[in-house]
């Protein structure tokens, strides 16, 4: 799974402008300890598949940066997904650090189109790895 998360983090920065030498630190555990950290940091009292902690936000944040941030996924979650969407493992934590890197960068989910612009990007990428959502 590292491997898989690795690589997808890899294509992901190589595909975005400026970012192939960023680094993401990325952190696989279980729906414990992703309920905790987004307890603690978002004050939201549940798991979730991933979060995401960028490094170029906030008061001192420099967005030139190559060190984006952090991403935890829950390889639980991921794994539960995997088998309700019908794809392998390997394409969901894929999907999720791509997805991630995508949040680190800022982009977001909150209007439909923004939601549909991450979506084909996240697409894309996965694409580019020979993960499509009905790859085993």
């Amino acid at each position: 799974m590292e491997e898989t998360a690795r690589r997808a983090a890899q294509t992901a920065l190589a595909s975005l402008p400026g970012l192939e030498d960023a680094e993401v630190s990325i952190l696989l555990t279980n729906d414990e300890e992703v309920h905790q950290l987004n307890r603690q940091y978002r004050g939201v009292d549940r798991t979730t598949d991933v979060l995401s902690f960028a490094q170029r936000e906030g008061e001192f944040a420099d967005p030139e940066d190559l060190m984006l941030g952090d991403l935890v996924i829950s390889v639980e979650r991921a794994r539960s997904q995997a088998e309700d969407y019908g794809h392998s493992l390997d394409r969901e934590i894929s999907f999720l650090t791509v997805h991630g890197i995508l949040h680190l960068l800022g982009w977001d989910h909150q209007t439909p189109e923004d939601e549909a612009r991450m979506m084909e990007k996240t697409e894309g990428i996965l694409v580019g790895l020979g993960l499509t959502r009905e790859a085993r």
